[in-house]
């Protein structure tokens, strides 16, 4: 009976390929006869019900049919090859091929390269810190009073269930990166110099320069005699760099508990060109960077004598650099994930 079904299946499965008309018609027949599922496997599945006589009997008459069934499929498939009936159509080499979508650097990765090879010029390597840390890092390394605002959840994100911490207890996602640098400095000591690009997060409310989740991109140079003229030229060396020409800065006094003095710094707004517009609150000027010269207590904090070593200081605003070299008008269309925006960077 077995044997029965298998020359059955045989004939049957010649009379197929022999009508096959093209590869794809051929793929079916081996498929539904040799295939896990296929007439033939399913046969080969009930020789254990068989006799050890029988099961030796149809078992070698089993792989005879399959090795005839392949060999057919083999060299129908030489044939269809040989009279060209591997397609459908005809292939028409002039036709013009379809492109490969390629993808692209985010604008603001780009920028990061783009000042990671600029500093590395001069002499500074790229430090990567963690994107969780601590009150004591955050805050209290960097001379921030206990009252301090920033300190509050109107600013920062508090990891759940460390909130009535103190310290290294009490933990936050990063709402600047300036703790890096105390962080680096315990790790390697003085003289240094250093940039540690990074996202940050703070609790705020988002406008047309401003996001909840950022990116800053820090400078911080450790020496016994750095002057502050010569981190003016840094800046302006960085910056033209950047941005392929000479571009007008100012400086002006700021505070920040980290830096005694402090300052910041402003670039003519390029997206209008200085004559005003939203990115600049119409005053030609956009804030791009704090800094100043590392405060004593700072230095303290990372185990140096403030008597001994000072330095120079930057906190670059790495989404306001990319609007400012693209022209663009809000910071949110970068964090959009929208590709009819970022395709436009490739």
């Amino acid at each position: 009976m077995m044997l029965e079904k298998l020359e059955q299946l045989k004939v049957e499965a010649l009379q197929k390929i022999t009508q096959a008309a093209n590869v794809d018609e051929l793929n079916l027949v081996r498929q539904s006869v040799l295939g896990k599922k296929g007439s033939l496997t399913g046969i080969l599945k009930e020789l254990g019900k068989l006799s050890p006589e029988e099961k030796k009997t149809v078992g070698q008459a089993a792989n005879v049919v399959k090795t005839a069934l392949s060999d057919a499929i083999a060299n129908r498939e030489e044939e269809i090859i040989a009279q060209g009936s591997v397609m459908e159509h005809e292939l028409d080499l002039t036709l013009p091929g379809i492109a490969p979508v390629l993808g692209g650097l985010h604008p603001i990765t780009q920028m990061c390269y783009d000042l990671n090879d600029a500093f590395r010029s001069l002499g500074f390597h790229v430090y990567e810190e963690v994107e969780i840390t601590s009150e004591k890092f955050a805050f209290d390394h960097m001379n921030f009073p206990p009252s301090h605002p920033a300190r509050e959840s109107m600013d920062t994100f508090w990891l759940e269930g460390t909130e009535d911490k103190e310290a290294e207890q009490r933990l936050c996602l990063r709402p600047h990166l300036t703790g890096g640098s105390v962080r680096h400095l315990r790790e390697h000591g003085a003289p240094a110099r250093f940039v540690y690009p990074g996202r940050v997060y703070r609790n705020e409310n988002t406008d047309a320069r401003h996001e909840r989740a950022f990116f800053q991109y820090e400078a911080l140079i450790v020496d016994r005699d750095f002057s502050f003229a010569s981190g003016k030229l840094l800046v302006k060396t960085i910056l033209e760099k950047v941005f392929g020409q000479e571009v007008d800065v100012r400086m002006r006094a700021g505070f920040f508990p980290f830096v005694e003095p402090g300052f910041e710094i402003d670039m003519k707004c390029l997206v209008c060109g200085g004559s005003g517009c939203r990115v600049c609150k119409n005053v030609g000027w956009i804030e791009v960077m704090p800094g100043g010269v590392p405060h004593p207590n700072v230095l303290r904090s990372a185990g140096l004598d403030p008597t001994e070593w000072t330095g120079f200081y930057i906190n670059i605003g790495l989404d306001r650099l990319v609007m400012m070299r693209y022209g663009v008008d809000d910071v949110r269309l970068f964090h959009s994930a929208d590709l009819r925006f970022l395709t436009q960077f490739k």
